[in-house]
């Protein structure tokens, strides 16, 4: 695959959701080119485990005020490369886990788009 993605010659590799861990020589040959979106805000409720509704269900049962998502660069550990942006939402008391979900997904939808262009734009 690294030999496949050196020729390709990738302004950015965009991962959405994805859950695998990225062997650290391909993090390594594409340093700040891998970006992700997590549905939380992290470091809270991040690593290997966290996704999707294990997160907004640890939400929910940490009774927390606000979530919201994170786009990082991807390294060789579990949602610990460096932050690009984030987005908070409020979540009310009475919020489900779905409903804290669908919250979760109107941010993803509207802010992941706009930072996939604007780091384009920036190369």
């Amino acid at each position: 695959i690294l030999d496949m993605l050196r020729s390709l010659e990738p302004d950015l590799i965009v991962l959405a959701g994805f859950l695998w861990k990225i062997p650290e020589a391909i993090t390594n040959a594409f340093p700040n080119k891998i970006i992700n979106i997590h549905p939380a805000l992290l470091p809270k409720y991040g690593g290997k485990g966290m996704y999707g509704m294990h997160v907004h269900n640890a939400v929910k049962e940490a009774k927390e005020t606000e979530t919201g998502i994170t786009i990082h660069y991807v390294n060789a550990h579990y949602d610990e490369g460096a932050i690009i942006q984030q987005v908070k939402t409020v979540v009310n008391p009475k919020d489900s886990p779905e409903e804290i979900a669908s919250k979760v997904h109107l941010l993803e939808y509207e802010f992941f788009p706009k930072v996939i262009d604007e780091l384009l734009s920036k190369q």
